[in-house]
């Protein structure tokens, strides 16, 4: 925990003063609740905490001995943690370094990996989030969106493969989740990216659109579907990003929880 004696004392004096309650102090504290791993980086252990989303970190273009000191401080810090965009070498070097110690599990093809204690499971929320992905091409992203709303403690129902070339396999899943009472749905494509809005008008709950760089030629790398998802008619449809999984993932967890909660 990064947090100087004198900031500590501040905040304790505050509270014996009355400024701060019980519970303005704990925020405080939650604030500086930080891992720093030597000057790598800085792992905001507290952000579960603070605002119901992990800390996840992204492994894309990190040595594979800064990923390992990272790794450690992380772990050391909590019982879970969530890497994203790995290399099969980054993958493999993370076998070998964590062992048996802890279970290890890959999704997306390396869009996620999911390092946790044994037993350790996320409490369930009672939020319900639904992942629809077009094409088989487009699951390894809609799993990052599967990993992220699961370790916020949604349940999550899937259906791949159920693009708009052959819509006739979009309506028994969609129809399923809907009885199902799913809260919220993440609805991900590539290509020209019109299935958000297809679904869209056919339900009355809210659509994230997941845009992935699934494609060919003049836009093929997301670009055509994330304009497609922007330019959409239909109303209750919001976007993210192209390849933006975990940021779908959270934000319907978001919404999926804070239903639950009610």
């Amino acid at each position: 925990m990064i947090l100087l004696v004198s900031e500590l004392r501040e905040i304790l004096e505050k509270v014996a003063r009355g400024d701060y309650s019980v519970k303005e102090a704990e925020m405080q504290l939650r604030l500086f609740n930080i891992v720093e791993v030597a000057r790598l980086a800085k792992l905001d252990v507290s952000r579960e905490k603070r605002k119901g989303i992990p800390e996840v970190v992204f492994a894309r273009n990190k040595s594979i001995s800064d990923l390992k000191e990272i790794i450690d401080a992380g772990l050391q810090a909590k019982p879970v943690l969530l890497l994203s965009q790995l290399s099969s070498e980054q993958i493999k070097a993370i076998r070998k370094h964590v062992g048996k110690k802890y279970d290890i599990n890959v999704y997306g093809e390396g869009s996620m990996m999911v390092l946790r204690e044994q037993g350790y499971a996320p409490k369930s929320t009672g939020g319900k989030v639904g992942i629809v992905a077009a094409g088989t091409s487009d699951r390894r992203v809609a799993e990052a969106a599967k990993v992220m709303a699961l370790q916020m403690g949604c349940e999550v129902l899937v259906a791949y493969d159920v693009g708009v070339a052959g819509v006739h396999r979009l309506f028994p899943e969609l129809t399923e989740m809907i009885e199902q009472g799913i809260d919220v749905l993440i609805v991900a494509a590539g290509m020209e990216g019109a299935l958000p809005s297809l679904v869209t008008g056919l339900v009355d709950i809210p659509v994230i659109g997941l845009p992935i760089s699934t494609g060919y030629g003049l836009g093929g790398e997301g670009l055509g579907a994330l304009i497609s998802m922007l330019q959409s008619c239909s109303l209750g449809l919001a976007v993210v990003n192209i390849d933006n999984g975990i940021g779908a993932g959270a934000i319907a967890a978001l919404i999926a929880n804070r239903i639950a909660q009610k």
